[in-house]
């Protein structure tokens, strides 16, 4: 079929139902039809890893097949395919031809499709591929990959004359607002493809300028008098720019975005100032998946995530570690939410990849730099975890140099593993970086945060430091009245947060902090806490249906919405005669009533804490001004098994039983550092270590340890460390301190 060359506004038809799945490769021939044989029917978004990929172990990594019938939108308009996300590698074919290729699971890429439809239709095929390899990021990482079409694709129709559908996925116009005062000038670029003579821009409907298009380009300055700045949750205030292009009198392609005029900067003592005020950047981190759907996250759960978020009273997120769904940056301008941006290079470096990270960081800049929210760029996370040479050093100045040039009204940053040394040079390599810091978790204790912070600002005061991640895992089952590290309890992790926001507070030098993470997510190499494939360090359940006690601490400190929380509402039968009921809230004054009779009243900052004496069941009411909120309590003879994880036991086997400690010889009471000073128990240690690295999952292969992190870890007990590894039979215990009794010190 010929087609006439036409002028025609653009058409965009999502393409969600209709789609067949096969689990297999298909050949690139085959019809819908063959697809549904060997496979099924499905609606888009769609994961095959909804199930495997968070059960824990081997989930399926490989390629898959997509078909779905397609019908061009006119007969004389071209006609384009828009997928918003496939994870990881994609091939698109039209009836048996290969048309694209993209490599990368988070971004946009389009496919022209026009000349390859027979009389106007065809099969659209898609081999989808999350298989490990080399040379697409991520490949290592502590959550899952899952593989799929698990965005919205659509049919996008346009004329000959049209914005440019294929620079990088981007929308084919660029804004760029610089302010001066009261006053800002904003600056329109719009790549043409075709035939057209001018383009109109214009800014919330007014100020309207035509400007030619010469050698493919229409660029233009709008000046906005008396502007209205994004000043995040405060007054998110966006402008609307439209760009139409012009052929003759007709409008042949139109393109609408949305931009915020605001300014930042990042000072290393103050922190970071939003318009040229003070604005403490305190929030969380959030991974995209959702429990029983992986990836393939619905409106409603985004919508759901961000109500959470702004529950909480944060004034920032981190959207790790890949590039989200445009709807979610446009979330976060709406509402006012400060957006830390990144790309998956993670965990470990990929000399195979250095092209794909820049293609990448290329994508997430160009579809995104117009968010009001976004104020950086994340060039990787934790990605010296197996080693931080010149090659990683040289690939991380070509990411900072391309960021910079492609977006130099934005900071770029990076996520440092704790492990890596401070002076190393990709610490003061981007314009900004934080540590991603687990003292009180994986490593040491929680007032080891405070230290290497305080030595960090001490050593480099000129060099602005965050914390981009630091967490405690806990699965709320688990409960105790004595929570300690490592234990998974829902108790531990509130206390872990109750000492972090303090510590937080006293440093507002920190440019930004990151909880990680919002929710429990994905992770299929975890299996720790009582749950296989799930990492438990989210405020939230993987589901969002709970709020673990957490996530109140932080409320209490951000939010301006009056409430009250008791928590250790899950421990309701408790053995101790004098239990502690602890209390979660933003007002000044606490009154904790039992069985209805006032018994104290407590006056404090975010926690109050009371004594309770327990004798049978009590009803726990706790009241500030007209907010209140109520528990029941049991006392019974001795705490619940199913309270306790089963790994913990251990802890009680320590406490009763008596492992033979002889004078002038080692035990697992003897700290890493002592024993290591021996060579026999050098040796012991380093098997010691390497199972508590494999422990971990696929994160913790290949980690080099720096002599600053290895004095904290020398200060541990072997049994600190067995406790905080968990999952060790008491029988290997028993072995390895019987194997250190005969080590003489």
């Amino acid at each position: 079929m010929t087609r006439t060359p036409t002028l025609s506004p653009r058409r965009q038809t999502p393409i969600l139902d209709g789609w067949a799945f096969a689990p297999v490769p298909l050949p690139v021939e085959s019809d819908w039809e063959a697809v549904i044989e060997a496979g099924t029917s499905i609606t888009l978004p769609h994961t095959w890893n909804a199930k495997d990929g968070q059960a824990g172990g081997d989930y399926h990594r490989g390629r898959c097949t997509y078909a779905r019938r397609i019908v061009a939108q006119s007969e004389t308009e071209q006609t384009w395919v828009e997928f918003d996300g496939v994870n990881s590698s994609a091939e698109v074919f039209v009836n048996g031809r290969r048309l694209a290729t993209h490599d990368g699971g988070y971004s946009t890429f389009r496919v022209n499709v026009t000349d390859h439809l027979v009389e106007g239709e065809g099969t659209l095929l898609v081999l989808v591929d999350n298989t490990p390899n080399d040379r697409v990021y991520p490949q290592q990482a502590d959550f899952t990959f899952y593989g799929g079409i698990y965005r919205d694709v659509r049919l996008v129709g346009v004329g000959d004359a049209h914005f440019a559908l294929d620079g990088h996925g981007g929308p084919g116009v660029a804004v760029t607002p610089a302010l001066d005062g009261l006053r800002a000038e904003v600056a329109l670029e719009a790549a043409v493809v075709g035939a057209a003579s001018a383009v109109r821009f214009t800014i919330d409907g007014e100020g309207s300028i035509v400007v030619p298009v010469i050698d493919g380009a229409a660029r233009a300055l709008i000046p906005i008098e008396k502007v209205r700045r994004w000043h995040g949750l405060r007054d998110p205030h966006l402008y609307s720019a439209r760009a139409e292009l012009l052929a003759a009198d007709d409008v042949a392609d139109l393109v609408e975005i949305r931009f915020g005029c605001r300014e930042f900067a990042v000072d290393p003592q103050r922190g970071f100032q939003l318009n040229g005020e003070d604005y403490p950047l305190r929030g969380v981190s959030r991974h995209q998946d959702r429990e029983g759907v992986g990836s393939a996250v619905s409106e409603a759960m985004k919508q759901e995530d961000l109500a959470l978020i702004l529950e909480l009273g944060a004034t920032t997120v981190r959207l790790a570690h890949y590039q989200h769904d445009q709807r979610f940056y446009d979330l976060c301008d709406e509402a006012g939410l400060v957006v830390w941006a990144e790309i998956p290079q993670i965990t470990v470096f990929l000399p195979a990849g250095v092209e794909n990270a820049r293609d990448q960081l290329t994508e997430l800049i160009v579809q995104n730099r117009h968010h009001a929210s976004i104020i950086c760029w994340g060039l990787s996370n934790e990605i010296t975890l197996a080693g931080a040479g010149e090659d990683v050093v040289a690939a991380h100045r070509e990411l900072n140099d391309l960021a910079h040039s492609l977006d130099p009204t934005r900071l770029t940053a990076m996520a440092n593993l704790f492990l890596l040394e401070i002076g190393h040079p990709l610490v003061g390599l981007p314009d900004v970086m934080s540590y991603n810091l687990y003292f009180g978790w994986y490593v040491g204790e929680v007032s080891d945060n405070d230290a290497w912070l305080d030595n960090f600002h001490a050593t480099y005061p000129d060099i602005a430091i965050g914390l981009s991640e630091y967490g405690a895992d806990a699965n709320p089952r688990y409960q105790s009245a004595e929570p300690a590290k490592g234990d998974y309890t829902e108790s531990y992790q509130a206390l872990y947060h109750e000492h972090m926001l303090d510590m937080i507070e006293q440093r507002p030098w920190l440019w930004a902090t990151h909880v990680w993470n919002l929710a429990d997510f994905g992770s299929a190499g975890r299996d720790e806490g009582g749950v296989a494939g799930r990492n438990q360090k989210g405020l939230v359940t993987f589901d969002r249906a709970l709020k673990k006690d957490a996530f109140y601490v932080y409320k209490a400190a951000w939010s301006r919405d009056p409430f009250v929380h008791i928590a250790g509402r899950r421990r309701t039968e408790r053995a101790e005669d004098l239990t502690e009921v602890i209390v979660y809230s933003n007002q000044s004054t606490v009154t904790l009533l039992i069985d209805g009779v006032e018994l104290d009243t407590v006056s404090s900052r975010r926690v109050f804490r009371f004594r309770v004496p327990l004798t049978g069941d009590h009803e726990i009411t706790a009241r500030a001004g007209i907010h209140s909120d109520t528990i029941t309590l049991r006392k019974v003879d001795d705490a619940p098994d199913a309270h306790v994880m089963p790994t913990t036991t251990i802890a009680n086997w320590f406490d009763d039983a008596d492992l033979p400690n002889p004078d002038g010889y080692f035990s697992i009471r003897d700290t890493l550092g002592e024993i290591k000073q021996s060579p026999d128990g050098a040796r012991l240690i380093e098997s010691v270590m390497d199972a508590v690295a494999t422990s971990r999952g696929e994160v913790g292969r290949g980690v080099e340890i720096p002599s600053a992190m290895q004095a904290i870890v020398d200060r541990m007990t072997v049994q600190k460390l067995i406790l905080q590894a968990g999952g060790v039979p008491t029988e290997q215990v028993a072995a390895l301190n019987a194997q250190l009794n005969l080590i003489a010190k």
